[in-house]
């Protein structure tokens, strides 16, 4: 048994924060931003949106899409690190407004990876026998975890959620590979006892970024005999558009092969691959039997890649 996306739907807060809004209260500027993140826009919630709303919003959307109902999904898994508690996890509070009462729900706190190491457990149920219909949502409000008198942080992230419908199927492909270096893992930080907000070093995490995501791209490439050119699109983890941009050129790739949205919504950390998959998806970018590579990396430190077929 393998396993197929039947569904995608994603969802951004209104309020819209650009580069120029920012340079008002920060000593930065649009240009400055612009041309070392390739970010223009982020999406950030305000008042009552929290991760768990805006992942119900994606969640309904991406069941309309997929033409089923909540009470068919067997498990969600949320993929999150701003969740509106420690607990109950979003996951339940999914549920609950979705009504989906007969799905085993669980948050997966893995940074910018989140995603993609969701996605791999959803999978893993699915080929295994234990579910056949799961909804896989990533879902951020990275705005309540930055300094916003940061300028080194707070212009990268924005807010978010997206979300998948993961099912049985005879002709879907899947194959991940997930890695970790927890040794590195005081590069990119966030909360702790102290509640702080994130820290970064940014050349450090550029520097695993470009070494790491084509070597795990490769790894799964090589373990199913598909090769680069068989592969439409590479929808990266969005974080800058430097390091897409070092990706394509350390696999001798040309950039219209990576997609890149984040122009217009910044980092939205475990959000940024599915709200990307569902941009693509409602384009009518994607066909039957495309085959994708899905890569995320991020705090953990923690990275992985995905080999699917749509």
């Amino acid at each position: 048994m393998n396993t197929k996306i039947y569904g995608t739907g994603s969802c951004v807060p209104e309020q819209v924060v650009t580069n120029d809004d920012l340079s008002k209260t920060l000593d930065t500027s649009d240009e400055w931003i612009r041309t070392r993140t390739g970010i223009e826009r982020r999406h950030i919630a305000k008042g009552s949106e929290t991760a768990s709303m805006l992942a119900v919003k994606a969640a309904r959307k991406a069941l309309e899409n997929a033409k089923m109902q909540p009470n068919e999904i067997e498990a969600i898994l949320v993929a999150t690190t701003s969740g509106d508690y420690t607990f109950p996890n979003t996951a339940s509070i999914v549920q609950a407004e979705l009504g989906a009462e007969n799905a085993a729900c669980f948050d997966i706190s893995a940074a910018c990876t989140g995603f993609i190491y969701a996605f791999s457990v959803a999978n893993a149920y699915i080929m295994s026998g234990m579910y056949k219909k799961v909804l896989v949502i990533g879902a951020e409000v990275m705005s309540s975890l930055v300094d916003w008198t940061d300028r080194s942080v707070c212009v990268l992230f924005g807010d978010g959620a997206g979300a998948v419908v993961l099912g049985e199927s005879e002709t879907g492909r899947h194959i991940t590979r997930l890695h970790s270096n927890g040794g590195k893992g005081q590069v990119l930080t966030a909360g702790g006892l102290k509640k702080e907000y994130i820290k970064m070093d940014g050349q450090e995490v550029f520097r695993f970024a470009v070494k790491k995501v084509p070597e795990s791209i490769e790894e799964v490439l090589q373990e199913t005999g598909v090769s680069r050119e068989e592969i439409k699109y590479f929808i990266l983890h969005q974080a800058n558009v430097r390091i897409i941009e070092a990706v394509a050129k350390r696999l001798g790739l040309p950039m219209d092969k990576f997609p890149v949205n984040l122009r217009e919504y910044g980092n939205t950390s475990a959000a940024s691959i599915p709200i990307l998959l569902d941009e693509l998806n409602r384009g009518e970018k994607l066909q039957t039997g495309d085959k994708l590579i899905l890569s995320g990396f991020g705090a953990g430190l923690s990275w992985g890649s995905t080999l699917i077929q749509w």
